[in-house]
């Protein structure tokens, strides 16, 4: 795989401030909801250093890049919330939970709005800008589809085990400490085994890209980029 110096300017820029408003969104909104522990530990902020995970942020999506893994994915610092100190725990965990995809989602909305103004660039950083505004529109719209999915730690777990009746909140609130195995067997594992066995297993990562396509021409649709 050919990786370039200009490949990496154009694709860390736009993945660290995915990363940094999601992580920020979640502990502001905990913040603002009653509990005060990601913003004692200063995680209410846009340094990207508050929130990257030396392994989950670098290590992980790089080794399955250079893998040619099926699916790439990684993961920040988790933001530590106290949902006993909200001030509505199970209604206030969804809000928690919501924050972070909601607002990559809106970055991608005010990306998508950015490309009308691309030609006011000068034209020696017409191109540098516009591969960082297309990066960032699609990795933020990843970002927010991929942790919406329902599996604990992930946003959309956190956000099912808020809403279903608590029969059914509760063992799905005992799959967290397993998340990210489950994720892995899901998204990188199934495939494999079924490429061995002459299957396609691939089914979320189809999922994930179809959503994901769907949501890509809405946002194009509404900014008038269609």
């Amino acid at each position: 795989m050919n990786i370039s110096l200009y490949g990496i300017s154009v694709w860390v820029l736009p993945l660290l401030i995915a990363i940094t408003f999601h992580e920020a969104a979640h502990a502001f909104v905990a913040y603002r909801l009653g509990d005060k522990t990601a913003w004692e530990l200063g995680r209410v902020s846009f340094n990207p250093f508050k929130h990257i995970d030396p392994f989950g942020t670098v290590i992980l999506p790089g080794v399955l890049l250079l893998s040619h893994s099926p699916f790439v994915f990684g993961y920040a610092k988790p933001v530590p919330v106290n949902f006993r100190n909200l001030n509505h725990p199970r209604l206030d965990m969804v809000w928690v939970a919501l924050a972070g995809p909601a607002t990559n989602i809106a970055l991608a909305l005010v990306t998508a709005l950015a490309f009308h103004a691309l030609p006011l660039v000068p034209a020696e950083a017409a191109k540098w800008t516009t591969d960082n505004l297309k990066n960032a529109f699609l990795i933020n719209i990843v970002l927010a589809i991929f942790n919406m999915m329902p599996i604990p730690p992930l946003d959309g777990g956190r956000v099912a085990v808020g809403l279903l009746p608590r029969v059914l909140a509760y063992p799905l609130s005992r799959l967290e400490p397993y998340g990210m195995l489950i994720l892995i067997g899901l998204l990188i594992l199934l495939p494999i085994v079924g490429a061995q066995l002459g299957l396609n297993l691939d089914v979320i990562s189809a999922i994930l890209r179809t959503l994901t396509g769907y949501v890509i021409n809405a946002l194009l649709f509404i900014t008038g980029n269609a």
